[in-house]
């Protein structure tokens, strides 16, 4: 019986443990979920809070299917995720790259290198919304006094340099997320194929394509999976810089959301435009989940 009680008790020390963090899951992303969830099955207005009573099921999911404003924040999120998470990653190499073949000064440009990511994305709206601003902005006042531009350029006025601007701000502020994670990836490289490739007369070029990049690729895949997850909830440097505009020419998922459910009041209908998003970052957060265990077995066979 006694080794009954022990063995039960063993049982329940890690639930006991885990009490407090599951209570606080539960009542921070548990219960906020479900009503959320339930919101976007009803017509809930902010103005009208009795609106919430009202079970309409799928009809503001539906509703989505014929919205032309939301397909095209749908497209243009998905445009904004690809062409960042891109870019962040070719400059990530690079810079992983360049500081691995550094042999002086190598911690402290490992310090620098992380500073970007440390400011908040609100921050960094403000940043470049006053960089990039047409009339008292650092970039045109640069460009008209080398005398690279005539006049001022409206970069968040035009709708391409408006999407631009924000993409260069979003890669400003992130590549140093797969700098680091690659440089990882470089620091845990065996020495050994690298010499026996240089032996056998590879060039540079074959090294890297055929060594270097298969192995950093899990790393590639990692951070790919943690930025898809951010860039796919872009908010907070879109609404400070632009705010959707001009005309909606840099509205994104986020925005539209956060538009429909507060200024238009339209919460219900926001819910179900945020739950959709939502899908779209299980989407891509699974697709690079997949090639990081398809690279991951790849190594394990090439070993």
């Amino acid at each position: 019986m006694l080794r009954y009680f022990r063995a039960r008790q063993a049982k329940l020390t890690p639930l006991l443990l885990l009490s407090p963090a599951l209570l606080t899951m539960l009542f921070v992303v548990g219960i906020p979920m479900v009503f959320s969830f339930y919101t976007s099955l009803t017509p809930y207005r902010l103005t009208r809070p009795e609106t919430i009573e009202t079970f309409i099921g799928l009809r503001n999911y539906t509703r989505l299917l014929s919205d032309e404003a939301f397909w095209i924040a749908f497209g243009r999120t998905i445009l904004f995720l690809a062409i960042a998470l891109n870019v962040e990653f070719l400059l990530g190499l690079g810079i992983a790259l360049l500081i691995n073949r550094i042999t002086w000064g190598q911690r402290t440009l490992r310090t620098i290198m992380m500073f970007p990511m440390m400011f908040s994305p609100i921050l960094v709206g403000f940043q470049f919304k006053f960089i990039f601003n047409d009339n008292i902005g650092i970039l045109n006042n640069a460009l008209q006094s080398l005398g690279l531009a005539d006049q001022a350029i409206p970069w968040l006025v035009d709708g391409k340099l408006a999407m631009f601007s924000i993409i260069f701000a979003e890669v400003w502020m992130s590549t140093s997320v797969f700098a680091i994670l690659l440089l990882a990836g470089l620091f845990a490289m065996p020495r050994d194929p690298l010499e026996a490739a240089k032996v056998d007369g590879c060039n540079p070029w074959q090294v890297f394509r055929h060594i270097m990049l298969p192995f950093i690729m899990p790393f590639a895949f990692i951070a790919m999976t943690i930025r898809s997850l951010d860039v796919a909830r872009a908010y907070d440097i879109v609404a400070v810089m632009t705010d959707g505009g001009p005309a909606g020419r840099t509205e994104l998922l986020w925005t539209l959301i956060a538009r429909m459910g507060y200024e238009n009041a339209r919460m219900g209908q926001a819910n179900a435009m945020a739950y959709i998003s939502t899908i779209l970052s299980i989407a891509f957060t699974y697709y690079f989940f997949t090639k990081l265990v398809a690279a991951r077995r790849f190594m394990g066979g090439a070993e």
